[in-house]
């Protein structure tokens, strides 16, 4: 399997720079990820990873850590953001070196060999059912300016807005999420601004429950949680293939994002589990602590510019990229390269949209929790990710000259000992989350891996599946 990945990559620059007649002789320009449009530039990359970032947790998941950990939540955010790293280590890196057309897909099959992108792509698929939470959450925040309105019709509705706008191109829905994420930040400010100053005092002195009420295992739990808020910088690689230039703006928006979220969120969870007594804000959207400090009409503001557009841009960015690494699972002949077809007008994959519109529903219309769309989610990601963390390690040796000129590139000895520390740390985060969750969700679990190896081994062997090289030295 090395051998024949080595000798893929050997293969001349023109055959994976444009040149279809040969990398790709048996796939059209219909079917490949050669035909996306390079349009996205640095600040439509920092803005996409804003609103993947801010959007994707810190409105649905902060009560559930302060229900794990109570006011230490801020310390929780702060340390949950060495989860974050552990995730994103593969997309710095690699997304320094290359272009990778497949995103996540392209960096599994690059890292790991072409039989375990088959593996990756089915786990990467099932493991975005928390589209569906993103939408839940959105539908939870209507709820709280217009009480009554059916919960489930509206987050179907919050789905079918965001895939319709993404069925006409990355450039349009960049252009949206600008907007979205310039009024969404207005928003966040006037919660942290107003919010300091409304702190019970005491914060972290004479407290009930007190700090770390939930000891070292809640205080981690929170941990994680608080993790998933903050690790959607990493997504902006399968952004790659429309990059102008991926190598530099991809990595440099994952990191710029991810810290000023981080930030971010360690005030706003300093004044959500301060301006109340815990007791009232656990497990409770951020709507509740803002209830209590902000006037009627900032709350209003809030809600719809704050929470509402986080849920937005987050539903909006994801459906943006979410497609790109089934796109080059199609090409590489993992499913049938008709579903990944794409428009002639917009440059838009517009069956996988439906596919992954699919995927959504599904947990909408099955009543799901949020919490626990969250850790199914986040477990079955943690696994294929950990071996992709574990193998960037490789990276010098599979990509030496392009690894060579990479902004990021750091020592061998380095990049292994950072490497193998988010590992461990990935192992341990889903320890954690196996103990915490339900026997009829491991043993989900475990089917579908079964399931998913028995998928990648049955397939490659039926000849169908043809790898080509879907990374490009910039």
């Amino acid at each position: 399997m090395w051998q024949k990945d080595k000798q893929r990559k050997r293969e001349k620059e023109g055959n994976f720079m444009g040149n279809s007649n040969e990398a790709t002789a048996n796939v059209t320009e219909e079917y490949t990820t050669k035909k996306l449009r390079r349009v996205l530039g640095k600040k439509e990359l920092i803005s996409m990873g804003l609103g993947q970032i801010i959007g994707s947790g810190v409105f649905s998941l902060t009560g559930v850590a302060i229900g794990f950990t109570g006011r230490s939540v801020v310390f929780a955010f702060l340390f949950g953001a060495l989860f974050s790293l552990a995730v994103t280590i593969p997309s710095i890196f690699a997304g320094s070196a290359v272009r990778l057309r497949g995103g996540q897909y392209t960096m599994a099959s690059l890292l790991l060999g072409e039989r375990f992108s088959g593996f990756y792509i089915i786990i990467y698929i099932v493991g975005n059912i928390s589209i569906g939470m993103y939408a839940l959450s959105l539908a939870d925040y209507l709820l709280a300016l217009v009480p009554g309105i059916p919960r489930v019709p509206l987050a179907v509705a919050a789905l079918t807005l965001f895939f319709v706008i993404n069925l006409f191109g990355v450039k349009d829905a960049a252009f949206i999420q600008n907007i979205l994420v310039i009024i969404l930040a207005a928003a966040l400010a006037v919660f942290a601004a107003v919010g300091v100053f409304n702190v019970e005092p005491g914060y972290f002195t004479n407290v009930e429950p007190p700090l770390f009420m939930g000891g070292w295992k809640g205080f981690c739990m929170a941990a994680i949680f608080t993790s998933f808020a903050t690790t959607g910088g990493g997504n902006l690689v399968n952004f790659s293939g429309e990059c102008k230039n991926p190598t530099k703006d991809v990595p440099f928006a994952i990191v710029l994002s991810t810290l000023i979220v981080t930030a971010l969120y360690a005030v706003i969870g300093f004044v959500a589990a301060g301006v109340l007594p815990v007791e009232e804000v656990m497990y409770q959207p951020l709507s509740v602590a803002a209830g209590a400090f902000l006037p009627k009409a900032l709350y209003v503001f809030f809600v719809t510019g704050g929470a509402l557009l986080a849920l937005s841009t987050t539903l909006n960015a994801t459906f943006g990229w979410v497609t790109k690494p089934v796109l080059q699972a199609c090409v590489d002949g993992w499913f049938p390269k008709k579903l990944g077809k794409i428009n002639d007008k917009y440059g838009t994959p517009h069956y996988l949209l439906i596919l992954f519109y699919i995927v959504g529903l599904i947990p909408v219309v099955a009543g799901l929790d949020i919490d626990r769309i969250a850790n199914m989610s986040m477990i079955l990601m943690n696994i294929t990710t950990f071996l992709v963390v574990v193998a960037t390690a490789r990276l010098p040796k599979l990509l030496p000259e392009a690894w060579a000129k990479s902004t990021f590139k750091i020592s061998d000895g380095v990049l292994k000992v950072v490497c193998y520390l988010c590992g461990a740390l990935l192992i341990f985060q889903n320890y954690l989350l196996i103990e915490d969750n339900t026997p009829e969700i491991i043993i989900g679990n475990i089917i579908l891996l079964v399931l998913t190896f028995i998928f990648m081994v049955v397939r490659y062997k039926s000849g169908k599946v043809k790898v080509e090289v879907s990374w490009e030295e910039e």
